[in-house]
């Protein structure tokens, strides 16, 4: 039997991230990984496909620069299924290779097969030459999430599929019905209402993406109306069909009834444990397939560890990396380094983009925080008269006594890179004054902290004065 220091199941970002941290220190270390390929949910059917296909249907649509060259611009007229899948394949193609070398580099023993738990210190992987029990000391649980089920949606790989499946569609379909108003469910009716595709969107929620600031939800919300996109909210589905003719029809408790080319199903994840057989560990999971954990992502079983998608919210890549290298710091000892998830920033890949760190306005509201907000809209920036964005925004929340900086909020092209610049000036205690102080280069994006930060300042001015 062989033993290792520490085993992660799963070779998604957090057991990459856990694995690599466990070899720098000095230990030896296997991944194991039920696909033939690593990179699990992430690079293979997630983010970075869903990612790929934007940059592809943004690109092929000519969607940036039709503020600029009229609403008829297109880079290619007749856009496929078969053109966005090329784009992407590349991508996962490039990703699984710069995994496989890191890993490689790092000495991490890559397993392929099935995981299953013989005992708390003991896994057996079933792979293609047979199966192999493995011992370690330490073991990671890292094995993501699968697309969430239901019997009243009879998810087919063609007409009628889930959020793995998309670029399985054989044709771009004229109408689409996405069920799910959450980040996947959102993102996916972006591309294609961007692509032409008459999109209704069936959400059981009063609004979507109920985590986000109202007002920027409220300014994507204006988009996919004005995308032509139909939203149903406060409405559930009771049961999909599928007519003779290939259309499929929604049956809204409502009693409506939606119909369209395709439908996506995309009503939240489950936790990847069917085939753990965790109770020989000793742990259970809830009716989510989630593993609870404590902070530093310990199961009940000290020394087995979970962490990534699998242990539920918020389910972002960026975060598992982190919650890999906490884990193996905290199970050699480690207790000193600290991660402040309230610095975590949080990226939403929806046309136009929207990204965020720190409280939201209904939140500071909520907890009789003294606020003010800066706005700055990209339409009064000249790089968003150069990029085509004239759309976008960006909007500073501050404490009205000690300024602080207490949320920044985005949506516009570029939000996700744009927000690390409010992380840093946040994680290191700065104030409102920083952006009005600080020279940026012109002409960017960038300016729009500045051009935010006046605006603040000039409402508390109202007051002092």
């Amino acid at each position: 039997m062989a033993k290792y220091d520490l085993l992660v199941i799963g070779s998604g970002p957090s057991g990459q991230r856990a694995a690599v941290s466990a070899v720098k220190k000095g230990k030896r270390v296997a991944l194991v990984e039920m696909r033939s390929v690593v990179g699990g949910v992430c690079i293979n059917t997630g983010t970075i496909p869903s990612k790929t296909m934007r940059e592809a249907v943004l690109h092929l649509s000519g969607y940036s620069y039709r503020s600029i060259y009229g609403m008829n611009y297109r880079v290619k007229e007749k856009i496929t299924m078969s053109d966005l899948a090329f784009r992407v394949q590349h991508v996962i193609k490039t990703e699984i290779d710069v995994t496989e070398a890191q890993l490689s580099r790092n000495m991490v023993d890559v397993i392929h097969g099935v995981a299953s738990f013989e005992s708390p210190n003991q896994v057996r992987v079933d792979g293609p030459r047979g199966a192999t029990t493995y011992e370690a000391d330490n073991i990671v649980i890292a094995v993501g999430t699968k697309p969430a089920s239901t019997p009243k949606v009879p998810i087919n790989g063609k007409t009628i599929v889930n959020s793995d499946q998309v670029l399985e569609l054989s044709d771009l379909p004229r109408t689409m019905i996405v069920v799910g108003g959450g980040v996947i469910g959102v993102e996916y009716t972006c591309m294609f209402a961007t692509l032409g595709v008459r999109v209704t969107l069936v959400e059981k929620r009063p609004r979507l993406l109920e985590f986000a600031d109202q007002e920027i939800v409220e300014a994507l919300s204006y988009h996919l109306r004005d995308s032509r996109v139909t939203m149903r909210l406060n409405e559930e589905v009771e049961s999909v069909e599928e007519l003779p003719d290939g259309t499929v029809v929604a049956n809204l408790e409502s009693k409506k009834r939606i119909s369209g080319d395709a439908l996506l199903y995309s009503v939240g994840r489950q936790g990847n444990v069917d085939e753990l057989n965790l109770a020989a560990a000793g742990i259970e999971a809830d009716k989510r397939g989630r593993i609870p954990v404590d902070k530093d992502f310990r199961t009940k079983v000290p020394h087995i560890y979970a962490v990534g998608d699998v242990i539920g919210f918020p389910s972002l890549a960026s975060v598992s990396m982190e919650q890999g290298r906490i884990a193996v710091e905290r199970a050699y000892g480690n207790e000193l380094m600290q991660s402040n998830p309230s610095f975590y920033p949080y990226g939403i890949y929806t046309i136009p983009e929207i990204s965020f760190i720190g409280k939201t306005e209904e939140q500071l509201t909520e907890e009789d925080v003294p606020y003010e907000v800066g706005v700055a809209y990209y339409r009064e920036i000249a790089r968003g008269q150069i990029r085509g964005d004239t759309t976008g925004r960006l909007k500073i929340i501050f404490h009205r006594e000690n300024r602080e900086i207490l949320g920044v909020h985005i949506i516009g092209e570029g939000a996700s890179e744009l927000v690390h610049i409010g992380q840093a000036v946040m994680a290191l205690g700065g104030k409102v004054d920083y952006f009005i102080d600080t020279v940026f280069n012109y002409p960017t994006l960038a300016e729009c902290y500045k051009a935010a930060a006046f605006n603040g300042i000039n409402r508390l001015a109202r007051f002092e004065s």
